[in-house]
């Protein structure tokens, strides 16, 4: 049998997740314009939705009417659709089907409210709509749950059923063996979709692994421009339509698609980028919601062996939907490597107690005010204290680490080394206890908070410090580019952080500007 495939493109719906979902009454329109232009066989126009009334620059809507505004007078081969999920959609709100517009509605659904889904997907159809059952990651399924999920869908009869990676942790054996599963159990007459994610990049090969099968029915592909969509991202349509014309006999118009991407979608890519990263390969591999990698990675002290470490350790239940209190729970168990410090920490007392103290920071004026920091440490004599990074122009006498993440990044480690008890440090002259500096009400890991409360509680007044300069938007601020820079609010994260670093009880002396003195503060930043 050759198979009937049908492209469907989910730009403005996928898409929506990298803006919200704004893309403009006009763009959307311009976007579907060219889709069709293109021969795309269908275009998910968008997310039906309990939303706070009409707002035609958004794809999220109350209303399918709302939705098919944005379509064109004239729509050549291409059929429209728009995706439900039970949980957030009345669908008391959905007219009935009048044979114009968006005539496929897909309906998603977790593993947990499945149920409801299938009797929410009867409800669409007998409003006249084709339905397309989507349930959410299939891969979190055993053999035995596909089996019974397919009988259900076999039962309504939608006009299709996909084969969804939700996660991306599809690999081509997990590709061969789901589809040819449901291929074998699928009423023959209903169409097999899938929708594949780019965290393992391998949306192109497992698509065209998927052409290549013989089926006993018509499918489809999901695809959208560019591959954009919620990190790390989608099928490229581009690129699987041009396969498909190689291959297939087919001819999409791949320069619509091209013009689309060159006009509204590149430029997106600079403000919020999607795309192959290694995080989301590791949420993947573990079938997780990409939501963990997110959370692990904007703690900023974990490795990707870390993060690993910590996904190794979670339970089936909880990785279908994301929970933060579980994800937090498990980040602090990890972290909470709990030791008997006593020793280390009498000897650094014994070194550090009576002398003054020096920290330097890695801002931007360890490089900018050289020359004064050095007149500083050459008139005063402190003992030089680095805090995550070993820096080359100054001598130090110890530095410090509380992030895993900057221990690996730092070289010639040729000073005394302060570690805390939280990670697993290859060289290390002192280490701490982390349960000891860190407290579970922190929003996130501070080292210089870190050694201000161990530095507190040996019973040191005051300290000088340097580079402590904060965050300033669109600038530079690190002394050097290698080192992470702070992607998150700045006005929140400098009113925070400052607010921690004066909480220690330990007078705090800036030698060179810092939006975290008291006397200087200007969060949004200028320095």
């Amino acid at each position: 049998m050759k198979n009937n495939i049908h492209i469907l493109d989910c730009t403005l719906r996928d898409g929506g997740y990298v803006n919200e979902w704004k893309w403009g009454f006009l763009r959307a329109r311009a976007i579907i314009n060219n889709l069709v232009r293109a021969g795309i066989d269908v275009i998910e126009v968008g997310f039906l939705r309990n939303v706070n009334g009409y707002n035609e620059n958004v794809t999220t809507c109350n209303r399918i009417e709302e939705l098919n505004r944005l379509l064109p007078d004239r729509c050549g081969r291409s059929h429209f659709s728009a995706m439900a999920m039970c949980s957030n959609y009345d669908v008391i709100r959905l007219s009935p089907y009048n044979g114009q517009g968006i005539e496929l509605v897909r309906i998603t659904a977790h593993d947990y409210d499945i149920d409801e889904g299938f009797e929410f997907a009867e409800k669409i159809k007998t409003l006249g709509y084709k339905i397309s059952i989507n349930p959410i990651n299939i891969m979190g399924y055993s053999t035995e749950q596909v089996l019974a999920i397919i009988k259900k869908a076999n039962a309504i009869a939608p006009y299709q059923f996909s084969v969804v990676d939700t996660f991306g942790s599809m690999k081509l054996r997990d590709m061969e063996r789901l589809v040819r599963i449901v291929d074998c159990e699928l009423n023959p007459d209903i169409r097999l979709g899938v929708h594949l994610h780019e965290n393992m990049s391998l949306g192109v090969a497992l698509s065209q692994r998927f052409l290549d099968i013989k089926f006993q029915r018509d499918i489809t592909v999901d695809a959208s421009l560019m591959g954009i969509g919620r990190d790390p991202g989608n099928l490229p349509i581009e690129l699987i339509t041009d396969h498909i014309n190689d291959n297939f006999g087919v001819t999409y118009k791949i320069e619509y698609l091209l013009d689309s991407i060159e006009d509204h979608i590149s430029e997106m890519r600079g403000k919020s980028k999607w795309g192959y990263n290694t995080a989301y390969y590791l949420s993947a591999r573990h079938n997780l919601h990409r939501n963990y990698s997110e959370y692990y990675l904007n703690k900023g002290d974990l490795t990707h062996r870390d993060i690993n470490a910590i996904f190794e350790n979670f339970s089936g239940n909880k990785k279908t939907a994301f929970d933060k209190e579980y994800a937090e729970t498990l980040y602090i168990e990890y972290k909470s490597n709990n030791i008997d410090d006593t020793v280390d920490s009498e000897k650094l007392t014994a070194k550090l107690l009576g002398h003054k103290i020096l920290i330097l920071a890695p801002g931007a004026t360890l490089t900018t005010h050289k020359n004064f920091i050095l007149n500083y440490i050459s008139k005063h004599k402190p003992i030089v204290v680095s805090v995550n990074f070993v820096p080359t122009d100054y001598d130090i006498d110890y530095a410090f680490f509380g992030n895993a993440r900057r221990y690996q990044m730092s070289e010639g480690k040729l000073c005394k080394i302060i570690t805390t008890s939280n990670f697993t440090a290859e060289k290390t002259d002192y280490r701490l206890n982390y349960i000891k500096l860190f407290n579970k009400n922190d929003k996130f890991v501070n080292s210089m908070l870190l050694f201000l409360r161990f530095i507190g509680s040996i019973g040191i007044k005051r300290v000088s410090l340097a580079g402590t300069d904060g965050f300033v938007k669109h600038k530079q601020n690190y002394f050097d580019e290698y080192l992470w820079s702070a992607n998150q609010n700045i006005a929140d994260i400098n009113v925070y952080t400052s607010n921690l670093l004066h909480s220690t009880g330990v007078e705090l002396n800036f030698i060179t500007p810092s939006l975290y003195d008291k006397g200087e503060m200007n969060y949004g930043g200028t320095i």
